[in-house]
């Protein structure tokens, strides 16, 4: 009589041997049916156990493919399936921006809805695809696909200006103790690991041995020995802040449809004066606005500077984010996503302008040609931004020297640090173009601040326009936040930074070496092995 285990064992080979067997549109459906799975082990979901039994089920699907006169060509449509369902289904939130304004930008929802997941599925289609050339039998076959998706993961966080949201490492963001591993090797090397874990969980669908059981096993011991590495250090590492500073972040909650609406332009500068005034127990001495939280050319309007005066009284500093018209000596004006650092009597201490530009929402690819098709950008500006010259150090009166990052600036690993290391991030954005409380782009912008404080060991103060906004210590602690679509303040101490990471030090490199000793593992072995 067969015991529990043995059936067990024998469903774990018939699902596996299912799945190898699946061809045509049902094997293309699976993938996409698994891709849109996995999306929910990314924020605010979390369920990270999905994410991994997803990359578990790509291994089995490309399996089938050695079977067939034309595996490259096979896998490339599983990894392009596999990544339009994760992209569709995790980056869904992107069409909001095109219902800020419906009657001019709702007709290209259809065109977005396939062309923006399906053009970021490539990536993973050309990672099977190579992962198919290079096959290999038994355990190899693991680090030959992690290997392959990890290379596409780091081009897709850099070709084309980059879009590195998402990376599988973020699934992790259930568990702050995982995360801290990233203050090691970034974010880019906990994805590789993740490829790898998740891979190997497609073994023991093929047979049930200690041989087969050991790769995931070895895994999971190593993610349980990152939590407990992690959880040690944030339970032994104090909240420390810094003497003499005390934060106020300004959340507005403007909805994006109504920001720039002349008639409500003074209503809206209002409600900033009188947050930004509002009492508190311990006067604030740096107040921060989000991004473009002035609705007009801040520098031709008199009466705003004025009340700035007002504001920045006794010492403090004002931080916000606004849209500047810088005109050359020729009369030609352009437009720039800047931030502002206003000291005492409206004295600019800084400008920095925004370098990492958002294609479609701040600058069209191919101007000529896109808007002939009646394709423009998002933000109402004519033309495109201007970019800024990349990260920069300013100094603060009374605190330590800030690093300002301008919305998505914060989403790209090792380029938010300048030549001078900042005592902390402000990262001014507005998530309202992201959609509604239910939308799950701003749950995943906060994540992707939470790492980057992990990784360079530097605190975040993120103001969002409709939240969230939040202090973030440099273990990635949410110390003070406000939700989703709450007009208020957060009040808050500043964190204090802490010592220069082993990430920050070396930055992609460790994953660089991680990334060929993977290769190694996978390739440099004869193609009869098989384990």
């Amino acid at each position: 009589m067969l015991t529990s285990t043995d059936r067990f064992v024998s469903a774990c080979a018939r699902l596996g041997e299912s799945v190898r067997g699946l061809r045509g549109w049902r094997r293309l459906g699976f993938a996409i049916l698994v891709g849109a799975i996995t999306a929910l082990g990314f924020a605010p979901f979390g369920i990270f156990p999905l994410l991994l039994l997803g990359y578990a089920a790509v291994v089995l699907l490309l399996d089938g493919t050695q079977r067939e006169s034309r595996p490259i060509w096979e896998s490339a449509g599983i990894g392009w399936a596999f990544g339009f369902g994760q992209f569709l289904t995790g980056l869904y939130w992107v069409a909001y921006a095109f219902l800020v304004d419906p009657l001019q930008h709702a007709w290209q929802i259809p065109f977005v809805a396939i062309l923006f997941p399906g053009g970021l599925a490539l990536l993973p289609a050309f990672a099977c695809a190579a992962s198919a050339a290079l096959w290999r039998e038994g355990v190899l076959r693991v680090f030959v696909l992690a290997a392959m998706l990890s290379i596409f993961e780091w081009l897709r966080g850099h070709i084309l200006t980059g879009f590195p949201w998402n990376l599988a490492g973020y699934g992790w963001g259930a568990s702050l103790s995982i995360l801290q591993s990233t203050a090691v090797f970034g974010v880019y090397g906990l994805t590789l690991l993740t490829f790898l874990f998740g891979a190997s969980l497609a073994l023991p669908f093929e047979e049930w041995s200690p041989r087969a059981l050991a790769l995931p096993l070895g895994f999971a011991a190593l993610f349980v020995v990152f939590w407990i590495g992690g959880a040690i250090r944030l339970t032994t590492t104090p909240e420390l802040t810094v003497p003499g500073v005390r934060l106020r972040i300004v959340q507005p909650n403007v909805p994006q449809d109504q920001k720039y609406i002349p008639s409500l332009r003074a209503a809206h500068w209002r409600e900033l004066i009188e947050l930004s005034l509002r009492p508190a127990r311990q006067a604030p001495t740096h107040i921060i606005w989000p991004e473009a939280a002035v609705p007009f050319l801040l520098q031709r309007e008199p009466v705003a500077l004025a009340d700035i005066i007002a504001l920045t009284s006794n010492g403090k500093t004002l931080m916000t984010g606004a849209i500047r018209a810088v005109t050359s000596l020729d009369r030609k004006t352009t437009y720039r996503n800047s931030f502002y650092m206003f000291g005492p009597g409206r004295q600019v201490l800084a400008i920095y302008d925004k370098f990492h530009l958002v294609p479609f929402g701040e600058y069209v690819p191919f101007p000529a040609t896109l808007h002939a098709l009646g394709i423009d950008k998002l933000v109402n500006q004519p033309g495109s931004f201007a970019s800024g010259d990349g990260p920069h150090t300013y100094s603060v009166p009374g605190a330590p020297p800030v690093g300002p990052l301008i919305c998505y600036e914060i989403l790209f690993p090792h380029e938010v640090v300048g030549q001078k290391r900042p005592g902390w991030f402000v990262n001014v954005t507005d998530d309202s173009w992201f959609g509604p409380a239910s939308s799950t782009g701003p749950y995943q912008h906060l994540l992707v601040a939470r790492v980057r404080a992990i990784e360079e060991g530097i605190p975040v103060a993120r103001a969002a326009n409709t939240g969230i906004s939040a202090v973030i210590d440099p273990l990635g602690r949410v110390l003070a936040m406000l939700p989703l679509e709450r007009r208020g303040v957060v009040d808050a101490p500043l964190p204090r930074a802490a010592n220069p990471t082993p990430y920050e030090r070396v930055g992609d490199w460790g994953f660089l070496v991680m990334l060929l000793i993977c290769l190694a593992l996978g390739l440099f072995r004869p193609r009869s092995a098989t384990s």
